[in-house]
Protein backbone atom coordinates (compact mmCIF):
# COMPACT_ATOMS: atom_id res chain seq x y z
CA UNK A 1 0.00 0.00 0.00
CA UNK A 2 2.86 2.40 0.80
CA UNK A 3 4.16 1.93 -2.74
CA UNK A 4 0.96 3.36 -4.24
CA UNK A 5 0.46 6.21 -1.74
CA UNK A 6 3.18 8.60 -2.97
CA UNK A 7 2.33 8.41 -6.70
CA UNK A 8 -1.36 8.78 -5.88
CA UNK A 9 -0.69 11.83 -3.68
CA UNK A 10 1.49 13.38 -6.40
CA UNK A 11 -1.19 12.74 -9.02
CA UNK A 12 -3.84 14.40 -6.84
CA UNK A 13 -1.69 17.50 -6.25
CA UNK A 14 -0.82 17.79 -9.94
CA UNK A 15 -4.44 17.34 -11.01
CA UNK A 16 -5.49 20.14 -8.69
CA UNK A 17 -2.71 22.51 -9.70
CA UNK A 18 -2.35 21.63 -13.38
CA UNK A 19 -5.97 21.98 -14.46
CA UNK A 20 -6.78 25.43 -15.81
CA UNK A 21 -9.53 27.12 -13.85
CA UNK A 22 -12.37 28.71 -15.80
CA UNK A 23 -12.56 32.49 -15.94
CA UNK A 24 -14.49 33.93 -13.01
CA UNK A 25 -18.08 34.67 -13.92
CA UNK A 26 -19.54 38.08 -13.21
CA UNK A 27 -20.98 38.50 -9.73
CA UNK A 28 -24.64 39.19 -10.38
CA UNK A 29 -25.51 40.17 -6.83
CA UNK A 30 -24.67 42.67 -4.13
CA UNK A 31 -25.20 42.81 -0.39
CA UNK A 32 -25.87 46.07 1.38
CA UNK A 33 -26.56 46.82 5.02
CA UNK A 34 -28.60 49.53 6.65
CA UNK A 35 -28.07 50.40 10.32
CA UNK A 36 -29.65 52.27 13.23
CA UNK A 37 -27.61 55.38 12.32
CA UNK A 38 -29.47 55.70 8.99
CA UNK A 39 -26.50 54.62 6.88
CA UNK A 40 -26.10 52.20 4.00
CA UNK A 41 -22.84 50.21 3.95
CA UNK A 42 -22.30 51.09 0.27
CA UNK A 43 -22.64 54.32 -1.66
CA UNK A 44 -22.25 52.73 -5.10
CA UNK A 45 -23.13 49.46 -6.81
CA UNK A 46 -21.88 48.40 -10.24
CA UNK A 47 -24.01 45.91 -12.17
CA UNK A 48 -22.11 43.86 -14.77
CA UNK A 49 -23.77 44.18 -18.19
CA UNK A 50 -23.12 40.45 -18.74
CA UNK A 51 -25.67 39.54 -16.03
CA UNK A 52 -29.22 38.67 -17.06
CA UNK A 53 -30.61 39.22 -13.55
CA UNK A 54 -29.13 41.16 -10.64
CA UNK A 55 -30.00 40.55 -7.00
CA UNK A 56 -29.61 42.96 -4.11
CA UNK A 57 -29.77 41.61 -0.58
CA UNK A 58 -30.55 44.18 2.10
CA UNK A 59 -29.70 43.38 5.70
CA UNK A 60 -30.64 45.60 8.63
CA UNK A 61 -27.60 45.35 10.90
CA UNK A 62 -29.17 47.41 13.67
CA UNK A 63 -31.43 46.47 16.55
CA UNK A 64 -34.35 48.88 16.22
CA UNK A 65 -37.70 47.60 14.92
CA UNK A 66 -38.95 48.52 11.45
CA UNK A 67 -41.65 50.76 12.93
CA UNK A 68 -38.96 53.02 14.41
CA UNK A 69 -35.96 52.60 12.07
CA UNK A 70 -37.08 50.52 9.10
CA UNK A 71 -35.07 50.39 5.90
CA UNK A 72 -35.78 49.32 2.35
CA UNK A 73 -33.79 49.50 -0.88
CA UNK A 74 -35.45 51.24 -3.82
CA UNK A 75 -33.98 51.68 -7.32
CA UNK A 76 -35.02 54.41 -9.76
CA UNK A 77 -33.44 56.62 -12.37
CA UNK A 78 -31.60 59.41 -10.54
CA UNK A 79 -34.03 61.98 -11.94
CA UNK A 80 -37.00 60.04 -10.51
CA UNK A 81 -35.64 59.51 -7.00
CA UNK A 82 -37.21 62.48 -5.23
CA UNK A 83 -40.67 61.99 -6.73
CA UNK A 84 -40.67 58.26 -5.99
CA UNK A 85 -39.49 58.88 -2.41
CA UNK A 86 -42.19 61.50 -1.81
CA UNK A 87 -44.93 59.29 -3.24
CA UNK A 88 -43.54 56.34 -1.28
CA UNK A 89 -43.86 58.17 2.03
CA UNK A 90 -47.49 58.91 1.20
CA UNK A 91 -48.09 55.22 0.36
CA UNK A 92 -47.28 54.29 3.95
CA UNK A 93 -45.74 51.40 5.83
CA UNK A 94 -48.31 48.84 4.68
CA UNK A 95 -47.01 49.33 1.13
CA UNK A 96 -43.34 49.39 2.19
CA UNK A 97 -43.22 53.12 1.42
CA UNK A 98 -43.47 52.45 -2.32
CA UNK A 99 -46.46 53.71 -4.31
CA UNK A 100 -48.41 50.85 -5.90
CA UNK A 101 -47.63 50.49 -9.59
CA UNK A 102 -45.04 53.29 -9.60
CA UNK A 103 -43.42 52.95 -13.05
CA UNK A 104 -40.42 54.98 -11.82
CA UNK A 105 -39.45 52.21 -9.41
CA UNK A 106 -37.27 49.60 -11.14
CA UNK A 107 -36.96 47.37 -8.06
CA UNK A 108 -37.47 47.49 -4.30
CA UNK A 109 -37.26 45.36 -1.19
CA UNK A 110 -39.76 45.30 1.63
CA UNK A 111 -39.06 47.36 4.75
CA UNK A 112 -36.94 45.46 7.28
CA UNK A 113 -36.12 46.08 10.92
CA UNK A 114 -33.13 45.19 13.09
CA UNK A 115 -31.76 41.73 12.31
CA UNK A 116 -34.05 41.21 9.31
CA UNK A 117 -33.18 40.96 5.63
CA UNK A 118 -34.86 40.89 2.24
CA UNK A 119 -33.71 40.63 -1.34
CA UNK A 120 -34.93 41.70 -4.74
CA UNK A 121 -33.93 40.61 -8.24
CA UNK A 122 -34.47 42.59 -11.41
CA UNK A 123 -33.61 42.11 -15.09
CA UNK A 124 -30.42 43.90 -16.10
CA UNK A 125 -32.16 44.69 -19.39
CA UNK A 126 -34.15 47.30 -17.40
CA UNK A 127 -30.93 49.35 -17.14
CA UNK A 128 -29.59 51.45 -19.99
CA UNK A 129 -25.96 52.35 -20.66
CA UNK A 130 -25.24 55.99 -19.84
CA UNK A 131 -28.32 56.44 -17.63
CA UNK A 132 -27.87 57.59 -14.02
CA UNK A 133 -29.56 55.42 -11.40
CA UNK A 134 -30.08 56.00 -7.70
CA UNK A 135 -30.85 53.64 -4.86
CA UNK A 136 -32.29 54.89 -1.60
CA UNK A 137 -34.33 54.07 1.48
CA UNK A 138 -37.86 55.43 1.17
CA UNK A 139 -38.71 55.16 4.89
CA UNK A 140 -39.86 58.69 5.84
CA UNK A 141 -36.92 61.04 6.30
CA UNK A 142 -34.25 58.56 5.21
CA UNK A 143 -33.81 59.19 1.46
CA UNK A 144 -31.78 62.38 1.87
CA UNK A 145 -29.08 60.44 3.75
CA UNK A 146 -29.51 56.79 2.78
CA UNK A 147 -28.80 56.88 -0.93
CA UNK A 148 -26.25 55.87 -3.51
CA UNK A 149 -25.63 55.34 -7.20
CA UNK A 150 -26.02 52.27 -9.33
CA UNK A 151 -24.25 51.95 -12.68
CA UNK A 152 -24.29 49.47 -15.54
CA UNK A 153 -20.69 48.28 -15.89
CA UNK A 154 -19.17 46.83 -19.05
Amino acid sequence: MAIFWKPLALLTVCASACVALPARAADCSAEIEGNDAMQFSKSAIAVPASCKQFTVKLKHSGKLPKTAMGHNWVLTKAADMQGAATDGMAAGAAKNFVKNGDARVIAHTKVVGGGESDSVSFPVSALKTGESYAFFCSFPGHSSIMKGTLTLAK
